[in-house]
């Protein structure tokens, strides 16, 4: 079958297409045709080994993982003796990345448990742009508590995957949202459903005086005194991805001493892959209240190029690798 492949960290230079063997799914596992994928920026940060922290997940010194793609989207080809919910033939879509990556191959060969049934009326390239992005959003817009009527809610990266469906899912729950992202991405924001919009390159939402009662941030990199001064009493920050530096230890280590003395919350979301909410994105999906935002879309063998634009950071929604 056909891979792209990367034996080393480095730039989108080092992704080859190969041809490698076809896998066998172990007794729990099923082997999925693979007809589309998408580029998260977990795929990024592997691809890069960096920052540094990141090499304790994919290999010190060299890619432990050498097929990257966590979101998919394909048919079953055949199932082990252990598999009870899918059968040889059915459309399934689902975040890989627990068992390895590996979405940016022809076939993977994946735990039945990370995968659901892809709806009849989503395509393929819809459904591998939901899983990581959407159940990111989803978990971290319920982090420490559900979104109210009337909350006002500040996601930071609006424009991308994340942003783009967890802007839908919380005005889908009535609150009034700000999108912080590049001003280019202002009219696509617009037409999900932002109230208001700040452009980062301008203003630092966290000095404005304004404060929110949850926020959302997908590049996290500033303090935690900053985020504390953006939130209203009570308020809720949850930090889905940035600083892998000195942020994470104020969340991990300080802040659980500090917030002894404060009613705001401030934390890390916990993200776990669940058939649940994947089925949740589904249904919100064909009852016509999330729209998956793909931005373009590359065949399998310019998966290079594609994380070369994926670096650029002009992303609206997401890149979809088209693998059939």
């Amino acid at each position: 079958m056909k891979a792209v492949v990367y034996t080393k960290y480095g730039s989108p230079a080092v992704l080859q297409l190969q041809e490698i063997e076809k896998p066998i799914p172990k007794e729990n596992e099923v082997l999925v045709k693979v007809y589309a994928a998408s580029v998260n920026s977990w795929d990024w940060d592997l691809l890069k080994g960096k920052p540094f922290l990141v090499r304790i997940i994919g290999g010190l010194f060299k890619p432990r993982h050498k097929i990257l793609g966590a979101d998919i989207a394909g048919t079953v080809e055949a199932i082990g003796n252990d598999v009870k919910d899918f059968k040889p033939g059915d459309e399934v879509f689902g975040d890989i990345a627990g068992s390895g990556f590996g979405g940016f191959a022809e076939y993977v060969a994946v735990p039945e448990k990370l995968l659901a049934q892809k709806s009849q009326v989503m395509s393929f390239e819809q459904a591998a742009s939901l899983p990581q992005a959407g159940l990111l959003a989803l978990q971290g817009l319920r982090y420490k508590g559900t979104i109210k009527q009337g909350d006002e809610v500040l996601i930071n990266g609006a424009g991308g995957g994340v942003g783009t469906i967890g802007l839908q899912y919380a005005k889908l729950l009535g609150a009034v949202v700000t999108c912080v992202d590049k001003a280019e991405k202002f009219d696509m924001l617009r037409s999900l459903g932002a109230d208001y919009l700040i452009d980062y390159t301008k203003e630092d939402y966290t000095r404005n005086d304004k404060q929110y009662d949850r926020i959302l941030d997908v590049i996290a990199h500033r303090s935690v005194s900053d985020y504390k001064r953006a939130l209203k009493p009570h308020g809720i920050f949850a930090m889905i991805g940035g600083s892998m530096g000195g942020l994470l230890l104020q969340l991990m280590f300080i802040w659980p001493i500090l917030s002894r003395f404060s009613n705001k919350k401030l934390g890390i979301m916990g993200y776990r892959p669940t058939r649940k909410d994947l089925e949740y994105l589904i249904q919100l999906f064909e009852e016509g209240k999330l729209i998956p935002v793909i931005d373009r879309t590359y065949p399998l063998q310019e998966v290079p190029a594609a994380f070369q634009y994926f670096s650029e950071g002009n992303i609206k929604g997401k890149i979809i690798i088209n693998v059939v």
